[in-house]
């Protein structure tokens, strides 16, 4: 496995970083996977592809010094500010289930569920109850590739495919910022449905995180 090690970099660059692993490893026809760590300064808004905007209110944000950038990957925003971001490339068949989607992100997310462990987290994966689709915040929406811990959403994920190559890329909520979060979403953000490593273990560091997930 290549491993890329953890930096902090506008969005536009994180996406840009995702996007050209992506690529380089279609056009050099990796066997192996790619996985890399990265954060996000200044804090920023991530889109999925296909994700509508009006709901942003793009003044307040740049009041905020909060930047927007569109992901490869679809599904709802994300605000990435306290957290772990992971991304992961790697060909269709090196997974056992590659072609199955819900198989292939469990798969690739039974590496984060073996770190976490290691730290006394033991994560597991969501219900797989119905999404629920007025909620444009991504954290709010329950999927059985999701990761939680006691029943609530800790890791959230989304993939997208390219030339038999699979990108799955994540949010780990190192720390959240409720108001934040409801300023932004302009929606009731229910703490009882999310944690973050913060929330399950307090003495735990970003920096410790990022080692266990290096390893």
């Amino acid at each position: 496995m290549k491993f890329i090690p953890y930096s902090v970099n506008f969005g536009a660059i994180n996406m840009e970083v995702d996007a050209a692993l992506l690529d380089e490893a279609i056009r050099s026809n990796y066997k192996t996977p790619v996985f890399r760590l990265y954060g996000w300064s200044p804090a920023c808004v991530s889109l999925g592809r296909n994700q509508d905007d009006a709901f942003l209110d793009k003044d307040y944000l740049k009041s905020q010094n909060i930047d927007i950038v569109r992901r490869l990957t679809g599904g709802r925003a994300l605000l990435h500010d306290n957290e772990i971001t992971y991304s992961f490339i790697c060909p269709v068949n090196y997974l056992k289930n590659g072609e199955h989607v819900v198989a292939s992100y469990k798969e690739i997310s039974q590496i984060l569920i073996d770190k976490f462990k290691t730290i006394g987290i033991d994560l597991e994966f969501g219900s797989g109850k119905p999404v629920h689709t007025g909620f444009d915040y991504c954290m709010l929406i329950s999927t059985g590739a999701d990761l939680c811990y006691k029943n609530k959403k800790l890791i959230g994920s989304a993939q997208c495919r390219k030339n038999n190559y699979i990108l799955q890329h994540g949010s780990i909520l190192f720390d959240y910022d409720k108001i934040l979060l409801e300023k932004i979403f302009k929606e009731d953000v229910d703490t009882s449905n999310i944690t973050s490593v913060k929330k399950i273990n307090p003495d735990l560091t970003k920096e410790e995180i990022i080692k266990i997930l290096s390893m």
